[in-house]
């Protein structure tokens, strides 16, 4: 991680500045005392080559020529590396030349004609700093610019979640003064390793890699136990055919626990039947939760019903009435037992109390709570809670004592009752609860009606993974069949399915069947299907099945302590893995260390990676030994644990891009088609 600041001042110019005795010693003071690795000098329109000189031999750290520009009515800073310092002061004295009190600024072209190819400067416009660039000069300029600078920590942050927008850097702008007390903490860290302008223009191609403190940025750990690391971000394995990319990849998916690994070719099948069951099979248990969530209260309902015993209920009210028509007709003819008061009496009924225990609970809760007392008696008095409590539990205490003894009295009656039975020949009027009898038909009524809106298709559930959109939606069962699929096992629904419209019989009749858990009752009054859509509504095709798997796969591994892809370009197109496969993968690479093989420049490049890891391949006393070199994206060579180099540059070149010769065709071939 290196601190930077590529924004300061040294000399006054005569048309952008107020005048100020530079200070040397402020300038040292200000990157010892805040620890800067690597500056700019950048006075407005003008280069002293001197006085940059002076500088150099008296810091100890890197210290970039460069220039502000006033262009298009706005401000640019370009920057060089410090060779060639004759060159650069010659074009920067252009531009003092062009700068004069009647032209204040320069224009595109005359910019380009001064420093000719620019991608060999860093340009960083002012973005959101007054004075601002226009983006049409951005749009004019974007394939050189690398970052835009703005005014604070607020702007920083904001810029960094626009994903349309520059990568925002922080810079102080600071004069240095012989007076200067107090120096600006407006500094950006980067992820780099060293200050060369190349690594600092490769560390703002990625808004992952600029910071505001230097713990917010990636970390390395050790991965095997020679010594090889891995950053905690993204890391891109690199290398020939067979040079042990794969293998490092199953090294670790064996060495490492809780690690996700999407081998290559993983998410393909050939065969498109067996690959659609297989995706409807995986996509039905992993949203299984969303079914469980939607039948949640029904479910609460149906085990409550499934306690009603409706035959038994109407046979108890046909003895009942039968019993009463026989004691009717037996009037005559009863003695004494039958004609005593207790012979048909009913007993009393107990007193529901459940409410009463839930008030005393709920009392109970407020005026014990102390995290939210001063809400509570904002609108209750501690002491009207207690009171209230203290009446809730004298009135359960009550309804409690009532129904004891109610219970006590029924056991005398029950007793005398069963005396007075066995001394008489006379009918005793069977005994029945009819509120109970009632409430049980109640919910048996209301239970059809529940089960009627159930059945009513509907989408009940829709989550985004990505461009993919997965729908969940119910629909009634459309034949035993479909119930025998459900449940899984060897058994009969023909019978049950054919009550299926008469809710309450078609529960009798699942109660029936042996190896059918009455647990799982609730899952067969109504079927929850899921279907995945792409962008347009459509039902997915094949190839997008295998999309969907990757982004599903990549989107979970949240989970996992690391995330291993094995060539993810053998089964996806190039537009695919750019707009959609790379995002994704840098944002889980925030929280989950990402190991990616790869040959395709889209993967290798374009999702820019925080560490490079090249594979090779040698034989040595006839068994193959694979080394690893290994190194951040900016720096010139990578290393091996033991200070083995390799250019990072050839190595690039030849696993993405074919070799030189193959990307200058490829570009030329391009340009062609372009012109």
């Amino acid at each position: 991680m290196k601190k930077i600041d590529l924004h300061l001042h040294t000399k006054p110019s005569i048309h952008s500045d107020a005048s100020f005795d530079f200070s040397l010693d402020k300038l040292e003071e200000y990157v010892c005392k805040l620890n800067i690795d690597c500056i700019a000098i950048t006075n407005h329109n003008l280069f002293d080559l001197s006085q940059y000189q002076d500088i150099c031999n008296r810091l100890k750290i890197k210290v970039f020529p460069g220039i502000e520009i006033n262009i298009e009515k706005g401000h640019l800073l370009l920057i060089s590396e410090n060779d060639e310092l004759e060159d650069f002061n010659s074009r920067c004295s252009r531009v003092e030349s062009l700068i004069t009190s009647k032209s204040e600024y320069i224009i595109i072209q005359q910019l380009k004609d001064i420093f000719g190819d620019l991608s060999k400067y860093l340009l960083i416009p002012h973005y959101d700093k007054s004075p601002i660039i226009s983006q049409d000069v951005i749009n004019q300029l974007k394939q050189f610019i690398s970052a835009g600078e703005v005014t604070s920590a607020k702007k920083f942050k904001f810029y960094l979640k626009e994903t349309e927008s520059l990568v925002p850097v922080l810079f102080s702008d600071l004069r240095f003064k012989v007076d200067m007390v107090n120096f600006s903490p407006r500094q950006t860290f980067i992820d780099a390793d060293d200050t060369s302008l190349r690594a600092v223009k490769t560390s703002l191609l990625s808004k992952d890699k600029v910071f505001l403190t230097p713990n917010e940025g990636h970390h390395f750990f050790q991965i095997f136990e020679n010594g090889q690391q891995l950053s905690t971000g993204l890391n891109v394995i690199l290398g020939d055919r067979s040079s042990g990319k794969s293998f490092t990849l199953k090294t670790i998916d064996r060495l490492y626990e809780n690690v996700k690994h999407i081998k290559q070719f993983e998410l393909l099948e050939t065969d498109e039947e067996k690959d659609k069951k297989k995706f409807d099979e995986l996509l039905t248990a992993k949203q299984s939760s969303v079914s469980e969530q939607f039948l949640r209260e029904f479910r609460d309902v149906l085990e409550d019903v499934n306690k009603i015993d409706t035959t038994e209920n109407e046979k108890k009210v046909e003895t009942y009435l039968t019993s009463l028509l026989k004691v009717a007709t037996e009037e005559e003819k009863r003695d004494v037992y039958s004609k005593c008061m207790l012979f048909n009496e009913s007993k009393f009924l107990e007193v529901e109390n459940e409410s009463l225990k839930t008030l005393i609970s709920a009392a109970d809760t407020l005026y014990n709570n102390t995290v939210y007392i001063e809400i509570i008696e904002r609108h209750i008095k501690r002491n009207a809670l207690r009171m209230l409590l203290l009446d809730l539990i004298y009135k359960f205490n009550k309804e409690q004592e009532r129904n004891l003894k109610k219970l006590w009295v029924n056991s005398i009656v029950t007793n005398v009752q069963k005396e007075l039975q066995s001394s008489t020949s006379s009918t005793h009027v069977s005994d029945i609860d009819f509120y109970e009898y009632l409430v049980e038909k109640e919910k048996c009524r209301k239970f059809d009606i529940i089960v009627s809106e159930i059945k009513k298709e509907k989408i009940i559930e829709k989550t985004d993974v990505r461009r993919f959109r997965i729908v969940a939606q119910t629909k009634k069962f459309g034949g035993a069949q479909e119930l025998l699929n459900k449940s899984g096992i060897r058994t009969q629904f023909s019978n049950a399915f054919t009550h299926y419209d008469s809710s309450h019989q078609y529960l009798e009749e699942l109660k029936k069947i042996e190896r059918l858990p009455e647990t799982e009752y609730y899952k067969y009054f109504v079927d929850v299907k899921y279907s995945i859509l792409n962008e347009y509504g459509a039902e997915v095709s094949g190839g997008e099945r295998s999309e969907f798997n990757l982004l599903d796969k990549i989107q979970n591994a949240h989970h996992y302590d690391l995330l291993l892809i094995d060539e993810p370009e053998s089964s996806f197109d190039n537009l695919f893995l750019k707009s959609e496969v790379n995002e994704q993968i840098r944002q889980i690479s925030k929280t989950v260390p990402v190991l990616i093989v790869t040959h395709n420049n889209t993967v290798g490049v374009s999702i820019q990676p925080d560490y490079i890891l090249f594979t090779k391949k040698q034989i040595v006393n006839s068994k193959p030994v694979y080394k690893i070199f290994s190194g951040k994206p900016g720096e010139k060579v990578l290393k091996t644990v033991d200070a083995e180099e390799i250019p990072s540059y050839e190595i690039m070149l030849n696993c993405l891009e074919a070799g030189l010769t193959t990307y200058n065709e490829r570009t030329q071939t391009y340009d062609i088609l372009k012109n």
